[in-house]
């Protein structure tokens, strides 16, 4: 019994120092990418000069859409006043509530 104990434990020990030894970089140096260095400086500016054009900075959606309105000031304050007086929408601190 103690020889079977022994033996599946220096077998598991061994199957344990085998995987380790399978183990790569800690980096991933293995997936490092390969660079083109026959090209130009120029070259590469230029290039990345005609990217930059084709390119938006601003995240999607950000763009803030213009709206053009036709209403008079006067008239915006004045429908306001009446559908708080009315009671149409709330006003003061029992709008909170």
């Amino acid at each position: 019994m103690n020889t079977t104990a022994r033996f599946l434990s220096i077998a598991a020990v061994a199957a344990f120092a085998s995987f380790g030894a399978q183990a790569d970089e800690a980096d991933a140096s293995q997936f490092a990418t390969k660079y083109d260095t026959t090209r130009t400086r120029a070259e590469v500016m230029a290039e990345a000069s005609s990217v930059a054009k084709t390119r938006s900075l601003e995240p999607a959606g950000s763009r803030v859409v213009t709206y053009t309105s036709t209403a008079d000031r006067a008239a915006v304050r004045a429908a306001a006043a009446e559908a708080v007086r009315t009671g149409q929408i709330p006003a003061g601190e029992i709008s909170a509530l």
